[in-house]
């Protein structure tokens, strides 16, 4: 570090024990302190005595970190350092040693034959001292070493197996924490355990018999200590996956047998764990005569610890026994276990709730309707273990029994206290596993027998007192409502319940998979597979989801608030356009106000944009627009105007440009002239893609628009950060290519375009459809008024209608074209307000009116269809271009009328 003398220096090749100076000197000449030797004892104030000082620390060697390739070392100074076990070493030599280690596969990879030689030897050796962290790295850096194949599998077996196989029944060494000796550690013997087992599945079958098997079981004879024979276990049931039968029969299994029968039931339950590989690797037939006996003994045992291994055993090897096993065997064995764990409600009854479902599944071909309705029924109970007026008068005989205060026993009453609290813990824990395995019983019995079974039951769940249980159901609700099928109409009440609750977790398991929940209620979300028989029975669902909104709202969890505001895009197939605009839009447009999340007003940002899209009244659209203008980028505050530039990214997202440019462009230049620098730090970030969306020369006012808004940045601006944004936005602009409208950019732009074009269509759709329904809203008041003046004039004797003809026929002939040029004159009026009226900044533009010139060129061509129209509903005389008369319409040839000269 800058200090070095002559005596320091070191040949790489040799390195030797370096003498550490007190002082040296520094770069800059001073003399500073590197170490100190000893410590002087302190005198304490006002007194004679001294403070006892802890023992000195031996003078370590300093040593290099040794990395990869760095092999020139000596490692003689850790094992032949005098390690005093009541000092614990706090030095850089314990991070040295781990340093070798975990850099002793990249170090035999680099330099095999040396690494061999001179590391692991000395490796090795140190193990038998080191403390916890050494021993850590280097179970961990052992099963590298064989995974990466650094090592040829026979050096492997006589140098690192054999270190694995001695620390497996290691243990902490005994560590001074200052006033005794701490109890030693399994952390070790644990990991050495794990790496023993990963090992087996990579070594050959001739060194696991050899080398690991005779040693696994000597551990498992009963004058070995508890901690060793649980090692046999595990090392048991992992050596069973790799040999056949025969050797499994005949090495393995009696001991296997023995270890079930231990006198510890940490044993027994820890053998039972592993007797599912050890049958797999038996077989069906050794499985039944061997296997079995011992399982059905272990499942009755005496401790709970046993007994749950025991079941979970059973749930194990479902998948290997045949029918008649299950039937003569273990489907009484589970239904007696399951009965005794009800009676008891011990620590088991968790446990059989947990597994309730496995078991239903596996046992489900070979159930009869009987069994099968047993099962069904036991699950009902676990649902409601705990709550049921059985359990009341059970507490109360249980209080009427136990000893009280006037019995004058007090200090018996006070331990009932806690096997209340734990019996409180298990029922509950049950429940909530039950909610767990609903799912897997909604399959069990079907969509069709799920109200008449568990119908009831789901909706206790549902309203349970305890929060966890309602969170674990919430959590699935999406899962059986995709199994009902036709039947899902049933979930709705209890779909409402759950958004209805006042617990923020129980609502983010319905929340996080709502979209999944209202896809599986209402079909796919297209406004095609809504109808309004399904909008009617989900009109419900909409409040409960506003209710839990403003749950969520009131909490601090913003994600869940960004996650339940960027579900409500499902609102527009849920309900009708004008419920969106009345009930949803105004929820969104509080949260673009009043939210103080950024990523909670940019999910309302979308939100609000994507159902405005969908909502069908054209003044509704032009209301939600002149909203977000004057309120987000004419307003008072900040935040909100920083709003609107977002607001401007997501609608150039979702809209076409068209509509962009006549709806927000202006709007969005104008914020060049905002006081604060911030606004128009974030607007410099848009302007190149404002210059993307233009096209020349239809666009040539937004263009000049444009520029002269960078121009003024670009002169005018003070700001340093802001100038410089501006810059670095001109460079990218100047990039940017203009687009021109004519035809050959039309076909190369075609491509790129898609999108754009796909969204004007989109636009173009909507417009169409609103004047649809407005043109069936006319006929339709039309054929009402009819209607009543029919109904009025029935009375009355009718007359005889005059037709258009005897009415025209009375009109003189010079005047009948006058009529005609005045209809058509009036009718092309009307036309060209109505298409006024619909473009521009107050609806959803059509794609076209971005230029003058093509919307004069639609404005003409409808007064001349008008005008022909009406020249064709009038029979009076016209006249050809070359000068032909054309007949009237009852085949007579009209006279031609002219004027007296005086």
């Amino acid at each position: 570090m800058g200090v070095e003398t002559e005596s320091m220096k070191i040949a790489r090749s040799s390195m030797e024990e370096i003498e550490v100076f007190k002082n040296a000197d520094s770069p800059t000449g001073e003399r500073i302190k590197l170490f100190i030797d000893e410590l002087e004892p302190i005198e304490v104030a006002g007194g004679s005595g001294h403070l006892e000082m802890p023992p000195r620390l031996p003078v370590l060697p300093l040593q290099a970190c040794v990395g990869p390739g760095d092999l020139d070392f000596d490692l003689d100074f850790m094992v032949n350092l005098e390690l005093d076990p009541d000092v614990e070493y706090h030095s850089g030599q314990e991070v040295q040693r781990i340093s070798v280690i975990n850099n002793l596969p990249d170090l035999l990879r680099d330099s095999h034959a040396d690494c061999m030689r001179r590391v692991v030897p000395k490796v090795r050796e140190v193990l038998h001292v080191a403390q916890a962290d050494m021993q850590l790295a280097a179970s961990s850096a052992f099963i590298q070493i064989l995974r990466k194949d650094l090592v040829p599998v026979q050096n492997y077996a006589q140098t690192f197996l054999q270190t694995i196989l001695s620390s497996v029944d290691n243990k902490d060494p005994d560590e001074w924490n200052g006033s005794c000796f701490r109890s030693p550690d399994t952390e070790i013997a644990t990991a050495w355990l794990d790496t023993l087992l990963d090992v087996i599945d990579l070594l050959p079958k001739d060194i696991i018999k050899k080398e690991i098997l005779t040693i696994a079981i000597e551990k498992g004879q009963l004058s070995q200590p508890v901690q060793t024979r649980l090692s046999c276990c595990k090392i048991l049931g992992k050596i069973a996956t790799r040999f056949e039968p025969f050797v499994i029969k005949k090495e393995i299994l009696p001991v296997v047998q023995s270890l079930c029968q231990d006198v510890e039931y940490e044993v027994r339950g820890c053998m039972c764990l592993q007797l599912d590989p050890v049958s797999r690797g038996l077989g069906l037939e050794a499985t039944k005569s061997a296997i079995l006996p011992e399982l059905v003994e272990l499942t009755n045992d005496e401790e709970s610890y046993v007994r749950i291994a025991g079941l979970q055993t059973v749930v194990n090897i479902l998948t290997l026994v045949d029918e008649d096993t299950c039937r003569a065997t273990l489907i009484p064995l589970v239904c007696k276990f399951c009965q005794q764990a009800m009676k008891t409600e011990d620590v088991t009854l968790p446990i059989v709730a947990k597994e309730i479902g496995r078991l239903a599944h596996g046992f489900l071909a070979y159930l009869t309707e009987e069994q099968k309705l047993w099962f069904v029924d036991f699950f009902k109970s676990m649902c409601r273990v705990g709550l049921s007026e059985n359990k009341q008068n059970k507490n109360k005989e249980a209080e009427k029994d136990s000893p009280t205060k006037d019995q004058g026993s007090v200090e018996l009453f006070v331990p009932v206290l806690p096997d209340i609290l734990e019996l409180e813990e298990r029922v509950i824990e049950t429940r909530r596993n039950c909610a767990f395995n609903f799912p897997a019983m909604v399959m069990f019995v079907g969509a069709k027998s799920f109200k008449a079974e568990l119908g009831t039951c789901f909706s206790h769940l549902c309203k349970d007192p305890n929060v966890e249980v309602r969170k674990t159901l919430s959590s699935g609700f999406h899962e059986i409502s995709g199994m009902m099928g036709s039947h899902v109409n049933n979930l709705l009440g209890d779909l409402i319940v759950l958004l209805k609750d006042e617990n923020t977790e129980v609502l983010k398991g319905v929340v996080t998979h709502l979209p999944d929940t209202i896809t599986s209620i209402c079909g796919p979300l297209t406004h095609q597979a809504m109808h309004e028989a399904k909008q009617n029975q989900i009109a419900d669902i909409i409040p409960a989801i506003l209710s839990a909104e403003l749950v969520i709202a009131s909490s601090n969890d913003w994600r869940l608030q960004e996650m339940i505001v960027e579900h409500f895009r499902c609102f527009q197939y849920l309900t009708n356009s004008e419920n969106i605009y009345n009930k949803i839009i105004p929820v969104l447009m509080r949260k673009l106000r009043t939210a103080r999340a950024m990523p909670v007003r940019l999910a309302a940002t979308r939100s609000t944009l994507s159902l405005v899209r969908n909502i069908k009244k054209m003044e509704q659209r032009s209301n939600i627009l002149c909203t977000l203008v004057e309120d987000f980028c004419h307003g008072y505050s900040c935040r909100n105007r920083s709003l609107f530039i977002d607001i401007c990214r997501v609608t150039i997202e979702y809209y076409s440009k068209a509509y962009f440019k006549e709806t927000f462009f202006e709007s969005l230049v104008s914020l060049h002239t905002d006081p604060i620098p911030n606004i128009r730090y974030r607007l410099c970030s848009v302007l190149p893609d404002l210059k993307r969306i233009i096209k020349l020369p239809s666009d040539k006012m937004l263009h000049q628009l444009l520029d002269s808004c960078v121009r003024r940045l670009l002169i005018g601006e003070k700001d340093r950060d802001v100038a410089l944004a501006v810059k670095i936005a001109v460079e990218e602009m100047d990039k940017i290519p203009v687009q021109m409208e004519s035809a050959l950019t039309r076909r190369i732009m075609m491509e790129e375009d898609v999108e754009d074009q796909k969204k004007e269509a989109d636009e173009k759709r909507l417009i169409e459809l609103e004047e649809r329904e407005l043109k069936k809203e006319e006929e339709a008041a039309k054929a009402k008024a009819d209607k009543k003046g029919m109904k009025d004039n029935a009375s009355k004797i009718p007359a005889p209608k005059k037709t258009n003809t005897e009415t025209e026929s009375r009109i003189p002939l010079a005047n009948r074209s006058k009529l005609a040029r005045t209809k058509s004159d009036s009718a092309a009026s009307k036309l060209s307000s109505t298409k006024t009226s619909r473009s521009g900044v107050s609806g959803v533009p059509t794609p076209s009116s971005a230029g003058s010139r093509k919307s004069s060129v639609s404005k003409m061509a409808a007064s001349e269809g008008a005008q022909r129209r009406a020249s064709i509903s009038s029979p009076p005389i016209s006249v050809t271009e070359k000068g032909a008369v054309r007949k009237n319409s009852n085949g007579s040839i009209p006279v031609k009328s002219t004027k007296k000269t005086k």
